[in-house]
């Protein structure tokens, strides 16, 4: 029987319901129970209806949820259905709990987490009420299956025997149930903290919507769970939310609070002449030079626009970006700066980061009930709709990079593992940093041949800068004051924070910090590119698009000749309108102007002539990008082979390699490059020795 005050709580319940979802009650009735099993109620119309009512619902929600369930049974519907079982799911609690702020002082009440979803197990059915069958005379026991532990009866209530029993499978009553693992996203993480995470049981109509790499927020009740075992019980608990709402957010950097002190200082910000600038000033200004680089990171950061097109297919907005170069130049720590400045980001380093760590592992555990198979989320996943930095590119093995591969041109992952075929998103930019094959560049070497990474993988990044380090009396001069000026300011700012009685001034130490201080505050600088990210969606003006196309058919028309290689690919096009628009993005402009598409083909052709240029003929050449291989050498190592093929015939043991030299200087070719295009021959195995010094072609 229910009590008076459980009968005025369902009659506040349904009072509430007429006031505020009599609409949604009347479409609920209508597709239940095939369409929809749950009432949404938003927990402002509770406390705008009852503040206390909706306080209680908060501290107490098991409770509270069985009264709001018999009101929405006994609510006086227009059509002859009954909501037997009917959810109530309450949602948009105006706090938010931080994964690693939950306490024991949360225990049982309801609260809303926020993160990514690292694991999640099969969609299964979980029994609630189990009906036994004695198996000597046939009584049907009834009995709730509540709790963690599978309970069967003590005894039949018909013969009165300890059974046999068996489940009668028609007569019990099912739910399908789902376990997630929630983590913290990483844009919350800051300083290196290892991300922590709360499982998370969710129950019919709401299972089976997320997969793993989805970003949530999920409301729910906060249970315990002892550890240790059936013997030995342990005092510690374990944690875990029975989740009453999963809502999935599509939209990008939710979390991120913009005041509207900050929407104005940004907009003041973006009305500068000298912006971009400014931003170049605030990337890593503890490193001296690379403006170049700064701005095509800044324009990284802001992205170009992710167009999606009537027939469903998309084109990535996302600029990927690799810094090849010698040792002690600074990249690491560029990356390391922009992953504190991305809104989302995720820093790996190659030689730690296996293929699975980067796309997704297929992990056999006891997560959930039982062993079985789940899939967990790796960093290009983690990354999604914002940046992965990885370190170190060249140390990686090449199956580990050739996982990469689908993550960088169709921003999705698919796994095929253990039996579980998925597509997980990874809608990231990539940020790499690799040296070059000997460790230090080459300079008498064609640059795109000590590249040592898969051409494929060169092929899909954007842009290519090459960070060479060669002595400059100027250069060094202002360089190594800039460094002397930073460790200076470092000292003087950590000695008075360490030092009671320090002799420097407050005044003093600022006029030194400001020297090598970002021109933007890295908090507003996030927050300003959260917010053209979110606000600001560029369009072309023609002008714009004349000067990309400009670009792009003088370009070619320089590969028009029959022996000319072919300069860039339609690869690079895509490039300069994601650059244009990322320029337009910064200045939080609705349109892309003539001025952004200069700035974009300025960094394009930057990197061309860095990277993109046969040495030997000074002609631009996709291929020394795309394969590795300009066309000048192609041309040279075909002669060469056929220079073998030829010579070889005259000679019993095959073609000696002086001859062959010989015969190759009369052609044109240099004793150094036809002696290195020999060696390539051989490692390729196209030519092989029969004795020293002669050479047969395969």
């Amino acid at each position: 029987m229910a009590r008076a005050d459980d009968t005025e709580l369902i009659d506040t319940f349904e009072e509430f319901y007429r006031s505020y979802y009599r609409n949604e009650i009347g479409e609920l009735a209508q597709k239940y129970p095939n369409e929809q099993k749950s009432l949404y109620v938003d927990w402002d119309d509770l406390y705008r209806f009852d503040p206390n009512l909706a306080d209680d619902f908060r501290n107490k929600p098991e409770q509270l949820k069985e009264y709001a369930e018999e009101a929405l049974r006994l609510y006086d519907l227009p059509v002859d259905v009954s909501l037997g079982q009917a959810h109530v799911r309450a949602r948009g609690l105006p706090t938010q709990t931080d994964i690693r702020e939950i306490r024991s002082d949360h225990r049982g009440m309801l609260i809303a987490v926020q993160g990514i979803v690292r694991k999640a197990t099969d969609v299964r059915p979980k029994i609630t009420t189990a009906a036994f069958e004695c198996q000597r005379c046939g009584t049907l026991s009834r009995i709730p299956q509540e709790g963690g532990d599978f309970q069967e009866p003590h005894e039949c209530q018909g013969c009165e025997r300890q059974g046999p029993f068996r489940i009668n499978y028609d007569q019990s009553e099912f739910i399908d149930a789902q376990k997630l693992r929630v983590q913290e996203s990483p844009e919350g993480l800051r300083g290196g903290e290892t991300p922590q995470s709360v499982d998370i049981n969710i129950e019919d109509d709401i299972t089976g919507e997320v997969t793993a790499g989805d970003h949530v927020q999920v409301t729910g009740m906060l249970k315990l769970d002892q550890q240790g075992s059936e013997r030995e019980k342990s005092p510690m608990f374990d944690f875990y939310m029975e989740g009453t709402t999963v809502e999935i957010e599509d939209e990008q950097f939710e979390e991120m609070d913009i005041t509207d002190e900050d929407k104005k200082e940004i907009i003041e910000l973006s009305n500068e002449p000298d912006i971009y600038e400014k931003m170049e000033a605030s990337i890593a200004p503890s490193i001296y030079g690379y403006q170049k680089e700064k701005r095509a990171m800044i324009f990284q950061l802001f992205s170009g626009v992710t167009k999606h097109l009537p027939d469903g297919s998309r084109t990535r907005g996302d600029l990927h970006m690799l810094l090849i170069g010698d040792p002690g130049t600074g990249k690491s720590q560029m990356l390391q700066y922009v992953k504190e400045i991305a809104p989302r980001s995720v820093y790996t380093s190659g030689k730690g980061s296996s293929s699975a760590g980067l796309t997704a592992a297929a992990v056999r555990d006891d997560f959930g009930d039982g062993q079985q198979w789940t899939l967990e989320a790796g960093a290009l996943v983690l990354a999604d709709q914002g940046i992965a930095a990885v370190d170190e590119l060249d140390k990686m093995r090449s199956e580990d990079q050739s996982a990469m591969h689908e993550a960088l041109e169709q921003q999705s992952i698919s796994v095929s593992k253990a039996g579980i075929n998925a597509t997980l998103k990874s809608r990231c930019s990539l940020l790499g940093a690799a040296n070059p094959t000997y460790g230090r560049f080459d300079q008498y070497e064609p640059i795109g041949e000590q590249i040592d990474l898969d051409p494929p993988l060169i092929s899909r990044f954007d842009l290519i800068f090459t960070v060479t380090d060669n002595p400059n009396e100027e250069k060094d001069a202002e360089l190594a004051e800039h460094i002397l000026t930073t460790n200076y300011a470092g000292e003087l700012n950590t000695h008075r924070e360490h030092m009671n009685n320090s002799d420097y001034t407050v005044e003093e130490v600022k006029n030194v910090t400001d020297e090598v201080s970002p021109e933007i505050d890295a908090e507003l600088l996030r927050k300003y590119i959260a917010y053209a990210k979110r606000e600001c969606y560029p369009t072309m003006t023609e002008e714009a698009k004349s000067v990309i196309q400009e670009f792009y058919v003088q370009l070619r028309a320089q590969g028009a000749d029959e022996d000319a290689p072919v300069p860039v690919t339609a690869r690079k096009l895509e490039a300069l309108v994601r650059l244009a628009e990322a320029s337009a993005r910064v200045r939080l402009s609705d349109t892309v102007e003539k001025e952004d598409a200069e700035r974009g083909t300025a960094i394009a052709r930057y990197c061309l002539e860095e990277i993109g240029m046969d040495p030997e003929t000074g002609e631009f050449d996709a291929d020394v990008i795309e394969t590795g291989t300009s066309k000048s050498q192609r041309d040279r190592i075909k002669n060469i082979k056929q220079l073998i093929s030829s010579i070889e015939d005259e000679y019993d043991e095959g073609a000696p390699v002086d001859v062959i030299v010989e015969r190759a200087e009369e052609e044109g070719i240099k004793t150094s490059k036809a002696e290195h295009e020999i060696e390539k021959l051989k490692q390729k195995g196209e030519v092989y020795e029969p004795r020293t010094d002669h050479l047969r072609t395969t």
